[in-house]
């Protein structure tokens, strides 16, 4: 006898597409679609900007890009909910990005859209490292995560036709991120797809994009095309104002007293202190770490400790972790024991 399988629910799958070039535009839609998925739905939103340089959550700025340049070149710079690095975006550049609620997330499903999206041109596209697409080991894709108690997203970029040498100009990663992987440049880390295919086009990847985004969920339920007068209720707005904001984009940066940074393999990260009497008074933590919530609990259990190992490990052995921060808080704490009183 054949016991017939149970018929798995089908998702209600839409797709928005924005027809904006306005990254905080862009970055706001994210997040209020993100902020308003509703049970069972998966959104494929497709976007891209004009020249711009997108952050991590976590991110310096200053030591990111080189913010004179940027601002002198009329290049606007935007910082994102999820971590990671940084990416320059023009319009030889696609994005993508998945929402769902927490329940439906499935990163393995979302990369195999896209891979197999770049694969139905003939190549080679593979998953590796943490966040990265590659073909014969070349970058040409980066992705990161965010998630609430509702729902979560995965985004990232396709380089297609981008220019490169504006992005080797504006970007200004660490030393030691590039020693670390043995590279002379920031240029020598990626490539377009054009390079590869002449069929490829920002066109014909979405095109495909979406093609292979209906073979692995089932067909698309609803397109939505976007443009800024698509959203003018209160919340919208305010996230908008928020994503063009001084103080998201750049937040409050102030010299610090102590400042502590290493580089492990969830990423690097850079925590700095503001001292009064031998005892924390405010604590900045930046990182390119895919995980993000770890450094507002940092601060809340550092907050009015002594400066010396001991207590600091104490305070941080009196965070809860989640079970991806674990590792993070361990390491934070070697790096107290390492490089601390």
């Amino acid at each position: 006898m054949v016991i017939p399988l149970p018929k798995l629910k089908k998702t209600n799958n839409l797709l928005f597409v924005s027809k904006s070039f306005e990254p905080w535009f862009n970055l706001a839609v994210e997040e209020y679609l993100t902020a308003n998925v509703k049970s069972n739905q998966v959104i494929l939103y497709l976007w891209q900007n004009n020249n711009s340089v997108v952050i991590g959550s976590n991110q310096n700025p200053w030591k990111e890009c080189d913010v004179g340049k940027i601002r002198d070149s009329g290049i606007k710079l935007a910082r994102r909910q999820s971590g990671g690095g940084a990416v320059f975006h023009d319009k030889g550049n696609l994005n993508y990005t998945f929402i769902t609620e927490n329940g439906l997330f499935d990163t393995e499903k979302q990369f195999s859209v896209i891979i197999n999206a770049v694969k139905s041109f003939g190549l080679n596209a593979i998953f590796s490292g943490r966040n990265d697409i590659l073909i014969n080991n070349i970058k040409f894709s980066g992705n990161a995560f965010f998630s609430n108690d509702q729902a979560s997203y995965h985004h990232g970029t396709l380089l297609i036709d981008s220019n490169l040498s504006t992005l080797s100009g504006i970007l200004t990663p660490s030393k030691q991120k590039i020693e670390s992987k043995g590279i002379d440049s920031v240029r020598a880390r990626v490539m377009n797809l054009k390079e590869l295919s002449r069929d490829i086009s920002i066109h014909s990847m979405k095109d495909r994009i979406i093609e292979s985004f209906e073979k692995h969920y089932g067909g698309i339920d609803s397109k939505t095309d976007l443009t800024e007068h698509s959203y003018d209720s209160d919340a919208f707005n305010k996230m908008y104002k928020t994503q063009s904001s001084w103080e998201w984009i750049y937040g409050d940066s102030p010299s610090f007293e102590a400042v502590h940074s290493n580089k492990f393999l969830w990423g690097e990260i850079e925590i700095g202190f503001n001292l009064i009497d031998g005892k924390i008074i405010n604590t900045k933590t930046y990182s390119d770490s895919l995980i993000t919530s770890f450094g507002k609990k940092l601060t809340r259990a550092l907050k009015g400790v002594k400066y010396d190992s001991d207590n600091i490990k104490k305070a941080i052995d009196s965070i809860e972790p989640l079970e991806n921060e674990k590792q993070i808080f361990s390491d934070i704490k070697e790096l107290f024991e390492d490089q601390c009183v």
